[in-house]
């Protein structure tokens, strides 16, 4: 630094470093705002591009879902197991029902679930994490022995006893995903605060009279949105295979269209034996388009936070241009 510091700066130079300095004041206020940052961060990388485009495409169905179906996906008809035809695009079950009715409605049912449990589950991760990372002392020991019990709660079998004495519908399960599936996260996000509270714009802002839930919530866990993001991904993905699996099971609300009953229904009609592929597998394909949209936006997000798989990107990248 002294050699550098001791160096006379031509004019060019000067005048260079000046011209740069003075470009983000040249930036239009379009591309700072919020919409153009969520539009950059959503095109930057290829796997985030993929797996918004499925998931945007599903939440369109979701929510365009009665505008598309023309038939009540309950309603039987005398039209048993038929095949793909014009007047039903992905044919009949066994009771008559229009199979394609079911998957675009079912659809609504299935994702609400799983990102409102997906929610559930980083609101109490982040809850705890966060306060028993800054808190410390009898608090973090107290959480921590929580989060250590429904750690090893298995979920999937609570779920089933939940479902048998309470009552089988998706709001039971959910809750029960919800409440076992939490402890992960809220472990990632206890030990990145407790490295965090120590930082130095941390005693800043101590020192500076802030409140204690203000410093929690507006100054540590802005530092942490990439972890939440792929935690809630990744949460989601779970509670998905979940909920699915477990009405598959026929633990579910029979009178709830969603891919998982569409399955349950399939395995009870034996359409696998029937030939009825129209039946069973849509509804399959549509929960694998899905979680892999959310594991390719899971893998985009830990490449835009992690610098060193940016750098092994780039390696990669650099590597093939130079084979090629």
């Amino acid at each position: 630094m002294s050699q550098l510091s001791k160096t006379p700066m031509s004019p060019a130079l000067i005048d260079s470093l000046t011209s740069h300095a003075a470009l983000p004041a040249r930036i239009p206020r379009r591309s700072r705002s919020p919409l153009a940052l969520i539009w950059r961060a959503l095109t930057i990388n290829r796997k985030v591009i993929v797996g918004s485009t499925i998931l945007a495409f599903f939440v369109l169905v979701a929510l365009l879902g009665p505008l598309i179906v023309t038939q009540d996906p309950l309603k039987y008809t005398l039209n048993l197991m038929a095949p793909p035809s014009a007047d039903h695009l992905l044919g009949t079950n066994q009771g008559g029902q229009d199979v394609f009715s079911q998957l675009v409605i079912g659809t609504r049912s299935t994702l609400f679930w799983s990102l409102v449990s997906g929610v559930l589950v980083m609101l109490i991760a982040i809850t705890v994490g966060l306060v028993g990372g800054y808190f410390g002392g009898v608090v973090d020991d107290f959480l921590s022995l929580v989060t250590n019990v429904f750690l090893v709660i298995p979920s999937f079998p609570l779920a089933i006893v939940a479902a048998e004495f309470f009552s089988r519908t998706t709001l039971t399960i959910a809750i029960i995903v919800a409440l076992t599936n939490w402890p992960w996260s809220a472990r990632v996000l206890r030990s990145q605060t407790l490295s965090l509270r120590s930082r130095e714009f941390i005693t800043a802002a101590r020192a500076n009279g802030e409140s204690t839930w203000r410093i929690v919530f507006f100054d540590i866990f802005p530092n942490q949105t990439s972890i939440v993001a792929a935690a809630f991904i990744t949460t989601t993905i779970q509670v998905l295979l979940a909920v699915a699996g477990l009405e598959f099971l026929g633990f579910g609300d029979s009178g709830v269209v969603s891919w998982g009953t569409m399955l349950y229904e399939a395995y009870n009609g034996s359409a696998l034996f029937q030939g009825a592929w129209w039946w069973f597998a849509p509804p399959g394909i549509c929960i694998a388009l899905f979680g892999s949209g959310l594991a390719l936006l899971n893998f985009g997000v830990d490449e835009l936070a992690d610098p060193r798989l940016r750098q092994i990107r780039g390696r990669r990248k650099r590597a093939k241009g130079g084979v090629a």
